[in-house]
């Protein structure tokens, strides 16, 4: 008998143990559908609202695509925005 409840206690503290594994390892992006490169065109399309003639946001967008959105444009970050900025 007391075999039979340690197992039970075992399987159900092992349920509860994986379930809450699973529960923390969720990421909301993923189930979102997040892709990279949609959120680096979207920030250079911020960028070119924000910054105006002064953001070559085609320029933005055609690296997004090159990078496959891995160097993403931050416009309060000088550097990621640097090689997308024209004199005028």
């Amino acid at each position: 008998m007391t075999s039979k409840v340690t197992s039970v206690f075992v399987l159900f503290v092992s349920v509860a143990v994986i379930s809450i594994i699973e529960f923390v390892k969720a990421d909301p992006a993923i189930m979102n559908g997040y892709n990279p490169m949609e959120i680096c065109i979207e920030n250079c399309a911020q960028c070119k609202k924000m910054l105006g003639s002064w953001f070559d946001g085609p320029i933005c967008a055609e690296s997004c695509i090159r990078h496959r959105g891995k160097l993403m444009p931050d416009c309060e970050d000088f550097a990621s925005i640097a090689p997308f900025l024209s004199k005028m």
